[in-house]
């Protein structure tokens, strides 16, 4: 039995890290934000609560206690949002999680990062050697300097930490891709912007698998590893494909890219002046990210730790369709 603090876990994959380390038979401890309409399910879980603020270290410290592992899942997931409040939650928390980790010498700190750290290349298949690449989109941008962060850490104060690069997570509980898609599609506000834009799926059972190897294996101390459920396919089949769960039609209205983006640009630039808080229906991350043609390796994990998916994604698909057409998608989605 390992003592484990995990952040983050009222979030989508905090929650299932939290079951599988309750399966495991760890001694699970939470750290949420006072509040968080989730603390009262993991107290059913039989989960240590304690609250507090991802910013504020000495909360933070408190947190860690005798943590052995930490799995750090906390930071801001959205792509609208003041730009501060990413670098004083993901930049700055990142900073507080590794000083309190390197302070109470835990075994491993797993840090759920993004496979946008490394940028928008089209020409490459992107593995793990690649370098971090800023393309001025705050949330990758801040998860760039949130893994400097990270890695300093680790080179000078010898940090046990392991980076993971989730793409496309969804599975039941999810909370933004696969709900935003299908209220998009039930209201037929969805529209595509590029045939043939890409989509690599992880379905967060595959991800939750190998959060707890890389928790445990020595090999993966000082490594990154990007994962998904090792195949892609298209944002007009993955769409089609919840329209049939639901029972409705498929989308099937393309604009050009240029339009899609220049309508991003502008409603951001009104949004802005007037300081609407509401998300607006397009942004330039939402365009770039599904209107891309990425190529992603999990080739390392296969190669390095023997990791490999355990559920396909037609199977993972399935599963969350029959989840999904059991819950009210406007009480879950999230923008």
């Amino acid at each position: 039995m390992k003592n484990v603090l995990i952040t983050g876990a009222t979030g989508f994959i905090g929650r299932h890290v939290v079951k599988a380390n309750l399966a495991k038979g760890n001694k699970v401890r939470a750290f949420v934000l006072p509040g968080d309409f989730g603390e009262a399910w993991l107290k059913e879980q039989g989960v240590e609560v304690i609250n507090g603020d991802i910013r504020d270290y000495e909360a933070v410290r408190r947190a860690v206690g005798s943590a052995e592992i930490i799995f750090h899942t906390a930071a801001v997931v959205t792509d609208w949002a003041p730009k501060k409040l990413f670098w004083d939650v993901t930049v700055g928390g990142a900073e507080n999680i590794c000083r309190a980790a390197v302070d109470a010498k835990v075994s491993r700190l797993v840090d759920i990062s993004t496979c946008d750290v490394f940028g928008t290349d089209e020409s490459v298949v992107m593995d793990e050697s690649m370098p971090l690449q800023y393309w001025g989109e705050p949330y990758a941008d801040s998860k760039i300097d949130a893994e400097k962060v990270m890695r300093r850490y680790h080179k000078e104060q010898g940090l046990p930490l392991t980076m993971v690069y989730p793409l496309w997570v969804f599975g039941e509980g999810d909370q933004t891709f696969v709900p935003l898609l299908a209220d998009a599609i039930i209201k037929k506000e969805l529209i595509f912007w590029r045939e043939g834009a890409i989509v690599w799926p992880t379905y967060i059972d595959n991800l939750v698998d190998l959060l707890m190897l890389i928790a445990e294996d020595e090999r993966a101390i000082g490594n990154g590893y990007l994962v998904h459920d090792g195949e892609s396919t298209t944002l007009e089949e993955f769409c089609a494909g919840i329209a049939e769960a639901l029972g409705v039609p498929p989308i099937k209205t393309h604009i050009p890219y240029w339009s899609a983006m220049t309508a991003a640009r502008v409603m951001e630039f009104i949004w802005r002046l007037f300081r609407i808080q509401k998300r607006p229906l397009l942004t330039t991350y939402t365009v770039t990210n599904l209107g891309s043609r990425f190529r992603f390796s999990i080739a390392k994990a296969q190669r390095e730790l023997g990791w490999k998916p355990r559920i396909t994604y037609r199977e993972g698909f399935r599963k969350t369709m029959e989840w999904l057409k059991t819950i009210d998608i406007d009480s879950l989605k999230q923008k």
